[in-house]
């Protein structure tokens, strides 16, 4: 592949040889929340009423979207949403973050992906059930190939494989790193991870990739191919992170958890912020494990994301200072 030994550095480099009107561009699932905490589960068939309720977007790469936006990059989100009530609430949601959705692709008739998140009390912890509520995926041929060439940084997830691999090859020719939220293994995933510069995988994906329960040994056998960065992530485990010249492994920072929904997407949106910065890994990989820890001190997974200085000043507090 073209430039499979090229650094981050001089990938950025390249990138200021183009017209950049982004600093991230995000490709993948967009969604809205609907979210309560719970005092504790009931069982099967019986009730219980919750303590606390809202409704905020969510999504994978929507919520990652809006953690870069608010920690200061411009940014814009390609995906597609339905013409419902639900559609039309998420995308004012990213708007209002000053997320770009000109290159969202509106599905006419259709009903827009949902969420509904029952959280824990005690632990913070949640259980999601959701849907993409059988809307059509962005097709390759619906991308804009010079909008997707304005970025700084490309950002993928795995639930639109066909239209993030078209995207991440143009990236990959004109080199612009492309960063991968690597949730689970789903169809056409395996081809997309070729194009990938840096692959932040969750501990399940790195099992099911690698067969490898350790986190930095799976984090070593994912850093193949093009990859600059691997990094496995495993809640308040930390997450473990591999370079060409580096590893380490980065415990996640205590706080008081109200609720962990969205804290993988945070992450990755604050790694993507990162690296548009051209900071190195242990630099990314500490200021997203504080972005991540803050948004976790709030009920939904938008609500507790910090801005930057915010996050600077918690890090400072941490015994942290970038």
């Amino acid at each position: 592949m073209a430039h499979a030994h090229l650094t981050l550095t001089v990938l950025s480099f390249i990138g200021i040889l183009r017209d950049v009107s982004y600093d991230v561009i995000g490709i993948g699932y967009g969604a809205v929340d609907f979210l309560g905490i719970v005092p504790s589960y009931p069982s099967i068939d019986a009730k219980t009423e919750m303590e606390q309720v809202t409704i905020q977007g969510g999504g994978v790469t929507t919520t990652a979207m809006v953690a870069a936006a608010r920690l200061g990059a411009r940014v814009s989100y390609i995906g597609v949403t339905g013409d419902d009530l639900i559609g039309k609430f998420a995308l004012a949601e990213l708007q209002k973050e000053n997320v770009d959705t000109s290159h969202v692709i509106i599905r006419h008739g259709s009903n827009s992906p949902f969420s509904l998140i029952v959280i824990d009390k005690p632990t913070g912890k949640r259980n999601i059930f959701w849907t993409n509520a059988g809307i059509t995926t962005v097709k390759p041929e619906e991308l804009d190939k010079e909008h997707i060439l304005s970025a700084r940084v490309l950002h993928v997830d795995n639930h639109e494989p066909a239209a993030a691999t078209q995207a991440a090859k143009w990236a990959n020719d004109a080199g612009i790193p492309v960063l991968m939220d690597a949730g689970s293994m789903r169809p056409g995933v395996s081809e997309l991870i070729q194009y990938v510069d840096v692959l932040v995988a969750s501990h399940r994906f790195a099992i099911e990739c690698t067969g490898e329960t350790d986190l930095m040994t799976a984090a070593r056998k994912l850093m193949t191919g093009r990859r600059q960065i691997s990094v496995v992530t495993n809640g308040d485990n930390g997450c473990a992170c591999i370079t060409r010249d580096d590893e380490f492994h980065l415990p996640a920072f205590k706080v008081d958890v109200v609720d962990t929904t969205g804290a993988g997407d945070v992450f990755h949106g604050a790694f993507s912020f990162g690296l548009a910065k051209g900071w190195d890994a242990r630099k990314i990989a500490v200021f997203a494990s504080a972005v991540a820890a803050i948004k976790c001190t709030k009920l939904g997974g938008r609500l507790g994301i910090p801005a930057y200085e915010e996050t600077l000043m918690f890090l400072r507090e941490h015994g942290h200072n970038l």
